[in-house]
């Protein structure tokens, strides 16, 4: 057998080899690594669920369904559901959902507010043009709720109502007392309330309903608000609102929402487009499409990757 002889210059050979093929291992396991975390925080994000709680209103309706669009558009997994104001409040307040994009603050939910407003926060506004009122059309010849009075058996005493967990039901029952109102507010619900509408307006009939803004009965139908010298029904925004920690939670999707906005003409298309639509999301997704450039300005640089 041949024996080797191993000089100095031998032995820095064997060890530069070694030192480099140990280099080369690391860098491979680091980039392996690096690449596994990466894929990792994408599933992250395209897993990452978010849940919105809704009331059962147009502009309700038409906010939830678009952020639902955007959102998945993204990657994320957004479940809403459907509540009455009350339960919406108390679930976000006990941290079970996520957040709501239509709270109307600070005066037609103050008493929910008053409630539940320590324990969760206000990041944005998805309106800020919230009014509320008796709502009644143009052809009839009453202007200001001081004459509803002596106009009583032309509306057979009756106002229109929606929910009685809404806050323009109570405020609606607040102006019965305050203006002394021979009347009787009729509860009901949203869609109930706009076919009274449509009925009473196509044989072109008195009617007075509990109206707000924004809704898609401003652009189909001709009304106006009756005067309210009293100011009871005030001037709100549709705010957006989150549990406690949503933001550490979900930091990118918060930011977004601080910045989600609709002006009435934009929201009164999207809603036109839901209530014309066969199903919801199928015509929010597809508003979405075309209007992306305006909703992706909404988003930071992250939630675009």
């Amino acid at each position: 057998m041949q024996k080797f002889k191993f000089n100095a210059k031998t032995i820095f050979a064997v060890l530069m080899a070694a030192a480099v093929f140990s280099f080369s291992s690391c860098k491979q396991g680091g980039q392996k690594e690096g690449a596994q975390e990466g894929e990792a925080g994408t599933k992250a994000k395209k897993s990452e669920q978010v849940q919105i709680l809704y009331p059962n209103w147009a502009e309700g309706i038409a906010f939830t369904n678009l952020a639902k669009a955007a959102l998945e558009d993204k990657g994320y997994d957004i479940k809403i559901t459907p509540l009455e104001p009350g339960p919406i409040y108390a679930t976000l307040a006990k941290g079970d959902a996520d957040l709501m994009l239509d709270a109307w603050l600070p005066h037609t939910h103050a008493d929910y507010w008053d409630k539940y407003g320590d324990q969760i926060n206000k990041i944005g506004e998805s309106f800020s043009g919230g009014t509320t009122g008796l709502v009644v059309p143009q052809y009839v010849d009453v202007n200001s709720i001081t004459e509803l009075n002596d106009n009583v058996d032309k509306f057979d005493g009756k106002i229109i109502g929606i929910g009685s967990g809404a806050g323009i039901h109570r405020n609606t029952e607040k102006a019965i007392k305050e203006y002394n109102l021979d009347y009787k507010q009729v509860t009901s619900s949203g869609s109930a309330m706009m076919a009274s509408l449509k009925r009473a307006y196509d044989k072109k009939e008195p009617i007075i309903i509990t109206g707000w803004k924004p809704h898609f009965m401003w652009a189909d139908y001709d009304l106006k608000y009756l005067k309210d010298p009293k100011e009871v029904y005030p001037k709100d925004v549709c705010a957006i609102v989150t549990r406690k920690g949503f933001k550490e939670d979900h930091p990118t999707v918060h930011e977004f929402f601080t910045k989600f906005n609709l002006k009435e003409t934009e929201l009164y298309n999207l809603m036109d487009a839901i209530e014309k639509g066969d199903d919801e999301l199928d015509a929010a997704k597809k508003w979405y499409q075309d209007h992306k450039v305006m909703v992706e300005s909404w988003m930071p640089e992250a939630m675009k990757k």
